[in-house]
């Protein structure tokens, strides 16, 4: 099996190509600096330096794959969230990126397509579940997901299979928007938005890489992928605190919510997200249930690592 791989030098993309090594596929992933295809090259897989906005490019360097995978993204951290044009990258990655990987895959008469998304685009549902029958209701800076997973459904209707993988916000020690966030709780400040009631859905970053690795093996369709138990706002972040051992922090006001933008009016939504779906169809499950485990491992791991 010859894989493509577009963001593989990603938080979730480091941890999926040894995977696919490991089973044997025969990897081909893209790199934007030697450091990045040296890394790679130390994997097993091969380095390939192409534009992701040049269709003919994509096109010759996805020639002869049997699965194209589209982890790639570029999401800012810290407060440059809420600055203007933030994500303007990872909107035309989304947008155009994901359209251009897709139909090479078609040329190449490839037989699995896998797309990444965004499981936060679901509407506020309060505390009810949300499994892949609720219509997503993206705000503009999330908008071009709705590029991504048409590249997807379109890559199914000319006889692959397709497949929309939505993740829920997911953490893990090397990534920048956990930093952020241990940071923010250890400065007292819970890093939430919306009501401290919310539910917020997460997964560990190491579950996102074996969920997309399962996902080879899956019917065409939409996955959510995201942890078994989702928290309220306030409780995962007290939790997070007890477990950093500081004091309690201070949920935002509401009204910063409503101040801020497309931004923060989606991440104060309440989602209750089920992997029910994923779970059967991949006979996949998470190794790290909930944020009861994931913060005292997210500690450890940092904490090794600073060591």
């Amino acid at each position: 099996m010859k894989v493509f791989v577009a963001g593989a030098t990603g938080v979730v993309g480091r941890r999926l190509v040894p995977l696919l090594v490991d089973s044997g596929a025969t990897v081909t992933a893209v790199a934007r600096s030697d450091l990045k295809a040296a890394q790679l090259k130390k994997q097993g897989a091969t380095p390939v330096r192409v534009d992701l906005f040049d269709p003919a490019a994509v096109d010759a360097a996805v020639r002869g794959h049997d699965v194209v995978i589209n982890m790639a993204t570029k999401i800012p951290s810290g407060l440059r969230i809420l600055m203007p044009g933030a994500f303007a990258e990872n909107i035309r990655i989304r947008s155009e990126a994901s359209q251009n990987l897709a139909l090479a895959a078609i040329n190449t008469r490839a037989r699995t397509f896998i797309q990444e998304s965004f499981a936060p685009t679901y509407p506020d549902r309060g505390d009810e579940w949300i499994d892949e029958s609720v219509q997503i209701q993206p705000t503009s800076y999330v908008r071009s997901v709705l590029d991504a997973e048409s590249a997807a459904q379109e890559f199914t209707k000319s006889g692959g299979t397709g497949i929309v993988l939505r993740f829920s916000m997911f953490y893990g020690p090397d990534s920048s928007q956990t930093l952020d966030m241990v940071n923010s709780v250890r400065r007292g400040l819970a890093p939430a938005f919306g009501s401290p009631d919310a539910y917020m859905s997460s997964i560990w970053i190491d579950d996102v890489a074996r969920a997309v690795f399962a996902a080879l093996s899956v019917p065409a369709g939409v996955y959510n992928v995201t942890d078994d138990v989702p928290m309220r706002k306030s409780e995962a972040f007290e939790l997070l605190a007890r477990e950093m051992g500081v004091k309690r922090p201070r949920m935002l006001p509401r009204w910063v919510t409503r101040l801020m933008g497309s931004v923060t009016e989606t991440l104060g939504r309440s989602h209750r997200i089920s992997n029910a779906r994923f779970r059967q169809a991949a006979n996949w499950m998470p190794k790290v249930p909930s944020l009861h485990e994931g913060w005292k491992i997210l500690l450890k791991e940092m904490g090794s690592r600073s060591g």
